[in-house]
């Protein structure tokens, strides 16, 4: 319980650091920004560029993708309605900058969402590898900024679609 309470008062601290930098608009409003590319849409155009592509490479990433969301989503869906975590605003009264799409914040499906993403990039596409995992990191971090999710919320999210992409990876390859 001991442990339990210390990563919550460290969830806090770094969440309260985060939100007193909230004066700076400009920030808030790039943080507004990088969080609507997590939000699914580029994931569609993805898939319609995926499916439309005559490359075997890109076959397997759409197989991969579609398999690791369908994975993914229910895993985060239960997660978050099972596990029930108040999100900042309620749990320690801090206004946030955005009005978040459901109610609870334990993982971060815009985390999970983008850094499964990221991993199928850099398998696929190692190239763009190192561009997707900033991206993805920028995802997280954002939602931190703008006050929706606690660092841990953003850790779990991360390890949950690394993870969920490398098992998607795994099924489609061997």
């Amino acid at each position: 319980m001991k442990l339990i309470t210390t990563i919550h008062q460290y969830d806090v601290s770094m969440f309260t650091w985060c939100m007193n930098r909230k004066h700076l608009n400009l920030f808030a409003e790039i943080s507004r920004r990088i969080s609507q590319t997590g939000d699914g849409y580029l994931y569609a155009l993805l898939g319609v560029y995926l499916l439309c592509s005559s490359l075997p490479v890109d076959r397997m990433f759409l197989i991969a993708a579609l398999l690791a969301f369908g994975i993914e989503r229910p895993l985060y869906f239960v997660l978050k309605n099972g596990l029930r975590r108040d999100r900042p605003q309620e749990a320690i009264g801090i206004q946030s900058f955005i009005i978040p799409s459901d109610r609870f914040s334990f993982p971060s499906g815009h985390t999970s969402g983008a850094f499964l993403m990221a991993t199928l990039i850099a398998y696929f596409h190692p190239a763009f590898g190192v561009l997707a995992y900033i991206w993805s990191s920028s995802v997280g971090l954002s939602r931190i900024f703008l006050g929706v999710h606690f660092p841990t919320d953003i850790l779990v999210g991360m390890l949950m679609g690394i993870s969920v992409a490398c098992l998607s990876l795994s099924l489609v390859l061997h």
